[in-house]
């Protein structure tokens, strides 16, 4: 049975500046929740600009710590990296062969990334040889083509070609990675040798930072660990994902060396160890960390991203109006349901107050933009996203205890709230141009509506407070549900013409 906190071995070489190699992978697991080991293939001289020297150990030396380690410890995975030579290469295929850990996940380290090879043809083929001991490959572009022993792929689908031809030829799943294609897209996807489809795949908007040191490293050492934490691959892929992510969104923090930096690889803990024992704990502040996934898919819609540039369809934006209209009167009842149940004055006129905004205020502005673009309100009924948004809201402010229906209802103030603040970091990425629903998007950055935000924030802290535990759990599951419709609807604008087979973008 896999240990609650997962027993993961890195076999891999050094890096002193600590981005790459064992010491990315050590955090890597320990970021994910893993306990750490390692056992050393090549000790590297290098840092943030290059590698100097290489010193490779005698292989007898690998072969000792590998067998401390496993006579001692229950290893639960083993994430192996560098190993650059035949007679490496063999000792590891060798302990893999006899000591099998339960997650193998291999980071094919072969080419540079300045494109030179790492390994003699011999160790190519050696290396090729072992795959079918993992469970999972890793390599990047040009170390695909390597082990497909065809050119680097110049486009995703030349790439998926390729991850699916090697993961027939060895019978393992690969991880194909799209990193170091043209673009500002970075897709990837987890192919296998049975099903021609991907068994999972995301997609999202390049990070701009030259901080990318050990990402490959990074990423093998989390999928380890997670996989044997969940036994769920395409789960361990979008956590692992989602957070090197943030890890290179907040690498700049780091300031380390003048080359490519590494991620930050515990970005996730940094405001938490930063209010250590200065204040208090705010169930809103775990509401927001975990929500976070749901809350970058809603970033990455074609529907939000076209709207925020400008390159939304009036028809689409109208469509969207038009359901966001008839949204509004159900989620006015649910905050009328809330303000009967509130414990006190403040928040019985709070969301009584905000009840009557939503049908004298936001549905009126509504109502005239519909009305300025020739529709004389609703020109259809309610479509299947918004009928179980409001359908939610309902049932969690009418049958649910008060901090639950409080919890349903705070996404759609503080996602709004945040949509709005990456709706206006695209509008003015835009350009001078006049931007065809500025108007519109002014009211996302209201005063008003922020600070409606804040109180709600601050009583839903308030209620979780006094709440007992499995409210606290009842609590964190409707907002994450709130959270994912939040996304649907945004969606649906789009989802709904793909469907109907209205438009296509690519």
């Amino acid at each position: 049975m896999t240990a609650r906190v997962p027993r993961v071995l890195a076999v891999a070489g050094t890096d002193p500046t600590g981005g790459a190699g064992q010491h990315a992978d050590l955090k890597a697991i320990a970021a994910m929740g893993g306990y750490g080991m390692s056992a050393v293939t090549a000790v590297v001289v290098q840092n943030t600009v290059g590698v100097r020297s290489i010193h490779v150990p005698p292989v007898e030396f690998l072969t000792a710590q590998l067998e401390a380690v496993s006579e001692d410890v229950e290893i639960d995975a083993v994430k192996i990296g560098m190993l650059g030579s035949v007679p490496v290469i063999e000792a590891v295929t060798r302990w893999l062969a006899s000591h099998r850990p339960p997650v193998v996940v291999l980071d094919p380290v072969m080419v540079a990334t300045s494109g030179g090879r790492l390994l003699e043809p011999d160790a190519e083929d050696a290396l090729r040889s072992m795959l079918g001991l993992a469970d999972l490959i890793t390599p990047n572009l040009q170390e695909l083509a390597v082990l497909a022993e065809e050119d680097t792929a110049s486009s995703w689908e030349e790439a998926l070609a390729q991850g699916h031809r090697v993961a027939r030829a060895h019978g393992t799943l690969v991880l194909v990675k799209g990193g170091h294609l043209t673009g500002d897209r970075t897709p990837d996807a987890l192919v296998g040798p049975d099903v021609p489809e991907p068994l999972a795949a995301h997609d999202g908007a390049r990070v701009p930072t030259a901080n990318s040191h050990g990402t490959g490293c990074s990423l093998s050492s989390a999928l380890a660990t997670l996989q044997a934490r969940h036994g769920d691959w395409s789960r361990s892929l979008r956590i692992a994902r989602d957070w090197l992510r943030g890890a290179l969104e907040a690498s700049d923090e780091l300031s380390v060396g003048h080359g490519s930096g590494p991620v930050h690889h515990f970005h996730h803990v940094q405001d938490a160890l930063e209010s250590w024992g200065t204040a208090p704990d705010r169930f809103s502040d775990e509401l927001w960390e975990v929500s976070a996934p749901v809350r970058r898919e809603i970033e990455e819609l074609e529907f939000v991203r076209s709207l925020g540039d400008g390159r939304l369809e009036q028809e689409r934006f109208l469509a969207y109006l038009d359901q966001d209209l008839q949204y509004l009167d159900g989620y006015s009842r649910a905050l009328a349901l809330l303000a009967a149940k509130a414990p006190d004055e403040e928040q019985r006129l709070f969301f009584a107050a905000g009840a009557v905004s939503c049908t004298e205020t936001e549905a009126q502005l509504h109502r005239a933009r519909l009305q300025h673009a020739g529709d004389a309100g609703t020109t259809a009924g309610p479509g299947e996203v918004t009928r179980r948004y409001t359908t939610f809201l309902l049932a969690a402010t009418a049958a649910e205890p008060y901090p639950v229906g409080l919890a349903a209802v705070l996404p759609c103030y503080w996602v709004y709230a945040d949509v709005g603040r990456h709706l206006g970091e695209l509008a003015a990425a835009g350009g001078t141009g006049e931007h065809p629903y500025a108007d519109w998007l002014a009211t996302y950055a209201d005063e008003q509506f922020q600070e409606a935000t804040r109180t709600a924030r601050r009583m839903l802290d308030d209620a979780a407070r006094r709440a007992p535990a499995e409210v606290r759990d009842r609590m964190r599951e409707v907002f994450l549900e709130a959270c994912a419709l939040e996304r649907d609807f945004f969606a649906a604008p789009v989802a709904e013409r793909r469907l109907a087979g209205i438009d296509r973008i690519e």
